[in-house]
């Protein structure tokens, strides 16, 4: 026997965790309309670990849902693993929505797009709840039904198969506080099982207690538990709303414990006693021992009842749009109550026979393989919990992402970037951020420096590093580090292409003077130290007075002379460009003659030492080259890639080998790299000058040019 199987039937595990027992319920659908159970365990808590449906004390919630297990388990012979719950109405809340989804052409709709739609749907309740909530508590969604479903605004019962340009739906989502959750799964995984199935107990009981093609009838489900009595309304083929009470069985133990002076264990026999005997015998907390008659209980109980009853009726009421339903169905331990069902009714203002106890009349097409099991309302929302899993169709996987608790839809294409998304965790911070680029301007052409690359996001699953692309395991624990900024962008004047590789030339006192390009920042002269700034406008100046040239050779000129430029006579602040003579009489040198000879260069010494560099860097390339073809020798087992760059502004694919540097390029474009003539070679990637052995990357923009 394979596990959770039994006769090629996937056996599902069904547990009803309850404020005063545990009821565990293992079968398999056999066909569309019928279940059967195979196993089925009722243990009452030992103390009184639950209140109002909430968990209060997990280590012995545990221990009893693992004494149910180990039972089921005796009687399948076979271990459990996964198991169905459901959650009392205890702080619940609804939502109704309505959402729709437009496809670009007609379409025929899918049950995966049906799916999406419900999710879509979930999403957007559970947006409106948080604008809404005005409370302490963090609310989780534990299950939703449809109430219509739309074509092309047209209503329809069901859209699958259909052609639709538009499809929609009116949704009701009900949410819990995601402390109670939490303690239904810290229990549940105590107890050594996972969770394969979550909904709410209304909805279960509603499946077995209330079949379809009832609920176009204007009907109430009430199921009466020992801490909360959940509600559900059904009109028009629909549920329409829920809704909840904290009065329900305990309410009525407790005024026995009082009155009886016994404990709460023996108050609940008591009150179970008095719903199917004469006469009950009990012992009080002074070993007395007490005969009395059912009737005696149920004078006692009447004003608790008659209380449980009016709110009940007055919530029902309130639900179905401040009118009285057509009929009541009531599950639960606590309805068995004598007298319950009548008061309810005479509260509803609706005959006796149209509220009643829904038992063994719903339970015809659920088959017990065990013969002792009484067919009562008592089990109505444990087998329901069992059949939720098939017709609810909502294949959602539980995980934990951040802390927080989250469902997803199971696509089975599931990643850890869906939960991420789920969760609403911010996208960019998946990906290493960049710092802020800086935008300015040189000689009016925008350029862009970009800012440093932060550090990848860190991503665990179960404590195991692991990527955002790697599949989400059910129940897991996702942990995600943002990525970080990278540091803002830096540069100054003196990285920039313009200002490094164009030098301006003078003939002064017939000798060639070289010098640097002045640059203007927002019509300010700035040094080459100056840092970039966003929204600067940069010009790299053509030209420079006379006075900026005698400051650059840090020279005194004798003012009383003449300053002949081209020939004709200015003052200091004439503007002098390129090729441009200045003849002036020099009245001191600032610094040693020498130093202002090492400046005043002249052309032809200057084009015999760019020769020489020329040369030597031609020599270094061919070194350079000769180590990189013993590099590629070394790796030439690697796969060989294409790589794309732009070269001078045409893009160029490279190919052949598993890496390539800058020198590559030479291979693929037309440059003659003995053609220097005395010229310089230009060299940038990037923007940023380069060397031959650089590394390049996809999408790199090069330029190699000769300085002219």
């Amino acid at each position: 026997m394979d596990t959770q199987e039994f006769n090629g039937k996937k056996l599902v595990f069904g547990l009803d965790i309850g404020t005063r027992n545990v009821v565990g319920t293992v079968g398999y659908r056999d066909g569309e309309d019928s279940f059967t159970v195979i196993a089925q365990y009722m243990k009452q808590h030992d103390t009184r670990s639950m209140l109002d449906g909430q968990i209060h004390d997990i280590g012995k919630v545990a221990k009893t849902i693992q004494h149910v297990k180990a039972k089921l388990e005796e009687q399948l012979e076979q271990p459990l693993y996964e198991v169905c719950i459901a959650a009392a109405g205890r702080v619940l809340r609804t939502v109704t929505t309505h959402v729709e989804y437009e496809y670009p052409e007609e379409t025929i709709v899918t049950d995966e797009m049906i799916h999406t739609l419900d999710l879509l749907g979930v999403d957007q309740a559970h947006g409106i709840l948080r604008d809404q909530n005005d409370t302490k508590y963090r609310f989780y969604c534990v299950g939703y039904s449809v109430v219509k479903y739309y074509i092309n605004d047209e209503v329809f019962s069901n859209i699958a198969g259909h052609k639709a340009e538009t499809i929609a739906e009116d949704v009701i989502v009900t949410f819990l506080p995601e402390d109670v959750i939490d303690g239904l799964y810290a229990a549940v995984s105590m107890a050594d099982l996972e969770v394969a199935n979550l909904t709410l107990e209304p909805i279960a009981a509603i499946n077995v207690a209330i079949p379809e093609h009832f609920r176009m009838l204007n009907i109430a489900l009430v199921d009466v538990g020992a801490g909360t009595s959940d509600i559900c309304i059904t009109r028009d083929g629909s549920i329409i709303a829920y809704g909840m009470i904290p009065y329900a069985g305990d309410e009525l133990t407790e005024v026995l414990v009082q009155h009886y002076l016994v404990d709460f264990k023996m108050a609940e026999h008591i009150k179970l006693a008095s719903t199917t005997d004469e006469e009950i015998e009990f012992e009080d907390i002074m070993s007395i021992t007490h005969t009395i008659r059912a009737e005696e209980v149920w004078e006692l109980l009447r004003p608790v009842v008659d209380k449980m009853a009016k709110e009940i009726a007055a919530k029902i009421i309130a639900l179905n749009g401040e009118k009285s339903v057509s009929a009541t169905f009531v599950v639960g331990g606590g309805g068995k109550v004598h007298g319950f069902t009548e008061k309810l009714a005479e509260e509803l203002g609706i005959v006796p026979e149209r509220v009643a106890l829904r038992g063994e009349e719903v339970l015809k097409a659920i088959n017990f393989l065990q013969g002792d099991i009484e067919k009562d309302p008592l089990i109505v929302t444990p087998v329901g919990i069992c059949l939720n899993y098939y017709d609810q169709k909502n294949n959602f996987i539980m995980v934990r992402f951040n802390g927080e608790r989250i469902k997803l839809y199971d696509n089975n294409k599931l990643t850890i970037v869906d939960a991420a998304l789920q969760a609403g965790f911010p996208n960019e911070e998946l990906f290493p951020r960049r710092g802020q680029a800086i935008n300015f301007t040189v000689n009016g052409k925008a350029r862009m420096i970009r800012g440093e690359a932060g550090e990848s996001s860190v991503v665990t699953m179960n404590g195991k590093e692991v990527n955002i692309n790697t599949p989400i395991e059910p129940n897991c624990e996702i942990v995600i580090i943002p990525s970080t900024v990278g540091g803002d962008a830096e540069y100054t004047i003196e990285g920039l292409e313009e200002y490094t590789s164009s030098t301006i030339v003078f003939e002064v006192n017939h000798r060639m003077v070289t010098c640097p390009r002045f640059v203007l920042v927002n019509g300010r002269l700035e040094p080459p130290t100056y840092k970039i700034c966003d929204g600067d406008q940069i010009n790299v100046c053509n030209y420079y007075t006379v006075a900026q040239l005698a400051e650059f050779m840090d020279v005194e000129i004798d003012m009383e002379k003449e300053i002949l430029v081209n020939n004709r006579e200015e003052n200091m602040d004439a503007q002098i460009y390129e090729n441009f003579s200045v003849d002036w009489t020099v009245l001191s040198y600032r610094t040693a003659r020498e130093d202002v000879a090492e400046s005043a260069r002249t052309v032809e010494e200057t084009a015999e030492e760019q020769e020489e560099q020329t040369r030597e860097q031609e020599e270094e390339q061919t070194e350079e080259v000769k180590e990189t073809d013993e590099q590629e020798e070394v790796v030439k087992e690697a796969e060989p890639i294409d790589l794309s760059v732009f070269v001078n502004g045409d893009i160029i694919v490279l190919h052949g080998k598993p890496e390539y540097i800058f020198i590559d390029i030479f291979d693929y474009i037309d440059f003659d790299l003995s053609d220097s003539s005395g010229r310089g070679i230009i060299t940038t990637i990037n923007n940023v000058n380069a060397f031959y052995t650089q590394a390049l990357s996809e999408g790199d923009e090069i330029v190699v040019r000769w300085d002219e």
